[in-house]
């Protein structure tokens, strides 16, 4: 479920190919609220995208509001009420200011002080948190409300008050600077009763934290009592608790959400179709001081844990130098074991990380057929490819997979099925997809592999392969797919990945697993199918 960041968006991952659920987006109206605010009139110059100067607008100042928690607002805002995605939201503001200050205008009724490098970086640090903690940080705000449900309370002051709760309990900042910032904010943004309110409610969560007395829930009684403590204690949804108790156990479910709260860090992959080396891209991070470990699997990747904002406004990634890509969907390109001079179909390839990957691995001979529903993505694909100087080896395909094998024109001996799936397996990059992901969707994600598993087949010639993969680490995704895959299409049989990927990620299934507590990269699942010869 690979993709790769494209010329001019600056993503800090690959955004996982996921159910169509959970990656739409609605367009709704700016959000208006009640304000009252004191404010200072200047005049701020823009220009038009030519460069030229429009007329000086006259917007509201407001200099005494922290700039990081009004944007922080605004974004959790758009994010849960307006159905945007926390990972782009926090990369597209980043050297936009302007942008910014524009939707806090618009939501807020005022703009602040420009964004500054350490205010974006409080701006990411925020929202991501907020997101990831939401039903920990929701526990103790109803908690402390006395129980009220926060559901009926107002957008933009739940927000707040999250905001405060996580920077007071996660990030241990100084706390009646906390408390007197954000009562600001909400004195400012919504009215004087609000302020006081949380005013109130920041100093009662200062004195529990102090008194080591926050009131969390106890993991005891039966299963579902348990699941639903976990669940508040580290945010994540009931039910996949419940689901990765039952498939790992109660104590690797803790690791796996400890590790999905974590701090995520990221890989680059040096092009090497445009002569880029590894050596090359480690001589551009020392001399933008960003520290970096070599990746111990794959040649072209290097792992970085900061600086990924440095290398982006270094120009490397708009250049086509590096993308960044996770190892783990660089292991599943090492499963497709692309050679010079062959022909590789990636099916539901877009945007195309692993598309480009493999392309680059081709050394200007052979082709790969990119296919995708999405005409968009793939115009995104097509773009990228000419970035990275593989446009003569990528050809785009628009079609829906189920009725592209109706027909004969394409096969090949390499194809690989890159499936929608839940992405359970990323959900330290997306913060927010545990929240907009529901237990329903997995049958129907089960349903929909099946289908684009049975339609891959048909484009796989006598003796040659089919890789299935998703960003997941569900079994029902992943190995239980593959199996009844293989009771549907005798034809095919499982062939052992230890031949291509280091011994630590074969299974003894024979299949490609990266786990994210063990092996500290994004989870994914890749099996490598074998068509009978004749």
């Amino acid at each position: 479920m690979a993709k790769v960041l494209h010329l001019g968006l600056s993503l800090p991952a690959e955004p996982q190919k996921i159910s169509p659920s959970s990656s739409s987006s609605s367009s709704k109206p700016s959000l208006k609220l009640p304000q009252r605010t004191r404010t200072s009139r200047v005049s701020i110059p823009a220009t038009n995208k030519g460069g030229s100067s429009r007329l000086l607008k006259t917007q509201k100042l407001n200099s005494e509001v922290s700039p990081h928690r009004a944007v922080s607002a605004v974004r959790l805002m758009r994010i849960e009420l307006g159905g945007a995605f926390a990972d782009l939201l926090n990369e597209k503001g980043k050297g936009s200011g302007e942008n910014e200050m524009g939707y806090v205008q618009r939501t807020l009724g005022f703009r602040t002080r420009e964004l500054n490098h350490h205010d974006l970086r409080l701006v990411t640090d925020i929202v991501g948190g907020a997101i990831r903690w939401r039903r920990y940080l929701d526990h103790l705000i109803s908690s402390l409300c006395h129980d009220k449900d926060i559901s009926s309370m107002e957008p933009l002051l739940l927000q707040i008050l999250r905001i405060g709760f996580y920077e007071i309990v996660k990030l241990d900042m100084p706390p009646y600077a906390v408390v007197d910032e954000n009562v600001r904010l909400a004195k400012v943004a919504l009215r004087p009763g609000a302020g006081n309110m949380v005013n109130g409610i920041l100093r009662k969560l200062v004195a529990l934290k102090e008194a080591d007395a926050l009131p969390l829930p106890r993991v005891e009684g039966d299963d579902r009592a348990q699941a639903r403590a976990l669940a508040t204690l580290y945010s994540h949804p009931v039910w996949m608790v419940r689901r990765w108790t039952k498939y790992l156990g109660q104590e690797e479910t803790v690791k796996l959400m400890k590790w999905n709260n974590s701090e995520p860090s990221f890989s680059l992959r040096a092009n090497q179709a445009r002569g880029f080396s590894r050596d090359d891209l480690v001589t551009q991070l020392n001399e933008l001081k960003v520290p970096y470990s070599l990746s111990p699997h794959l040649d072209e990747f290097v792992r970085i844990k900061t600086g990924l904002q440095t290398v982006i406004h270094a120009g490397l990634l708009r250049k086509g130098l590096c993308s960044v890509q996770d190892e783990s969907a660089g292991l599943v390109v090492s499963v497709v074991d692309p050679q010079p001079g062959e022909t590789v179909i990636d099916c539901c390839a877009a945007p195309g990380g692993k598309t480009l990957y493999m392309a680059s691995l081709l050394c200007g001979q052979g082709s790969v057929f990119a296919v995708d529903v999405n005409r968009g993505r793939l115009r995104i694909l097509k773009e990228t490819a000419k970035l990275h100087q593989v446009d003569g080896i990528v050809t785009t395909v628009h079609a829906d997979l189920r009725v592209l094998t109706d027909g004969e024109a394409l096969k090949s001996n390499k194809v690989l099925l890159d499936a929608p799936c839940s992405g359970l397996g990323v959900l330290s990059k997306r913060a927010d997809l545990r929240w907009n992901r529901k237990l329903e969707d997995m049958e129907e994600l089960k349903k929909l592999q099946d289908e684009l598993l049975d339609a891959a087949s048909k484009l796989v010639k006598p003796g040659g392969v089919l890789v299935y993969s998703t960003c997941s680490i569900d079994p029902e995704e992943n190995e239980e797919r593959v199996a009844a895959f293989l009771q549907r299409h005798e034809e095919f049989h499982i062939d052992p990945v230890d031949r291509f990927v280091p011994p630590d990620f074969a299974m003894d299934s024979g299949f490609y697993f990266s786990n994210p507590v063990k092996h500290s990269l994004d989870g994914s699942f890749a099996a490598r199918l074998v068509r009978r010869a004749s």
